[in-house]
């Protein structure tokens, strides 16, 4: 599989503050494990590390681990992200891990417009390169976690009559899962199929993320999954709240949309927004499975309980 290729993304939505300097927001990402009988080994693979992108610089990022790992190891992963390994191999009863990060959200543009067909954006598909070709392939086919359904296409072929501008389908799309589709976190697990997902009406976030994903694939438009954080508002320049969002106790998860040589563009079917400056972006990959904050193994430990708690604050 080829690397990544360079290809700029525009900038986020302007939500306020944009004109007057950066925002800066602190990360805090704490997850605890508690074991009822010690863990002689255990390994992990995290992407708690913020990347860099055109509208967001990291300032810093620190990774705390209790106990202290025999091994800790970082590489860049095909899709550009971060990606750390940690290997305790003591035993142990107890493992926190916890990302701290400073990230600056740079000044952006008012809005991301398209005024292009998307059926016309679709198809400049075939017009680029055979390795930009190759690269965006897997994002229009199916991925572990994201399947294609029938019923998936034809619900979202609705936002998508042929020669509707490109944004303003996407969005329609966006709008009409955050109204239909009800935030409920004891209705899915992150093995929860898309089309149980569609048929139940419920999920969180990442099901949100997973189902947009699944019906734009379903159309020919290259999607991807993005994990990151929110703010728990929007706020203006001088930090004023102007009002609430779903998603951060903990991390949170929309999408990316192709658009030709204008890049991508990532909305929030959670919140029914463009990403903007209250979004920190950690890692995309096809769905879930390639960017999961934190996945291992381990032997023994008998029963396990996990806790994660995600602070974000304004600096």
């Amino acid at each position: 599989m080829p690397h990544e290729p360079a290809n700029p993304a525009p900038p986020p939505a302007d939500h306020g503050g944009g004109a007057h300097g950066p925002i800066r927001w602190r990360v805090v990402h704490a997850t605890s494990y508690s074991y009822s009988e010690p863990v002689p080994v255990c390994h992990n693979e995290v992407h708690l590390t913020p990347r860099d992108t055109p509208w967001q610089r990291v300032v810093s990022h620190h990774l705390g681990i209790a106990p202290v790992p025999a091994t800790v190891a970082h590489h860049t992963d095909v899709f550009g992200n971060h990606v750390g390994f940690l290997a305790l191999e003591e035993p142990h009863s107890h493992l926190v891990i916890t990302a701290t990060s400073e990230v600056d959200m740079l000044p952006s543009a008012p809005s991301c417009s398209d005024d292009r067909p998307w059926d016309q954006t679709a198809g400049a598909v075939s017009r680029c390169t055979a390795a930009e070709r190759l690269w965006l392939r897997q994002f229009r086919l199916e991925s572990p976690l994201v399947r294609w359904a029938p019923p998936l296409a034809a619900w979202a072929a609705q936002s998508f009559p042929s020669g509707r501008p490109s944004l303003d389908a996407i969005l329609d799309l966006t709008g009409r899962i955050h109204r239909e589709f009800t935030y409920d976190p004891t209705a899915t697990t992150i093995s929860t199929p898309v089309e149980e997902v569609y048929s139940l009406r419920r999920g969180v976030c990442q099901d949100f993320a997973h189902l947009q994903i699944a019906c734009l694939r379903s159309l020919g438009i290259p999607a991807r999954y993005v994990s990151g954080y929110i703010a728990s508002s929007r706020q203006t320049a001088d930090g004023t709240a102007t009002g609430p969002l779903v998603g951060a106790d903990a991390s949170h998860a929309w999408l990316s949309c192709w658009g030709g040589d204008r890049g991508w563009v990532d909305v929030d079917p959670t919140n029914d927004c463009l990403v903007g400056e209250q979004h920190v972006t950690v890692a995309w990959g096809r769905d879930y499975a390639d960017v999961c904050p934190i996945k291992g193994v381990y032997v023994g430990g008998g029963q396990h309980q996990m806790d994660v708690a995600v602070d974000v604050r304004r600096v």
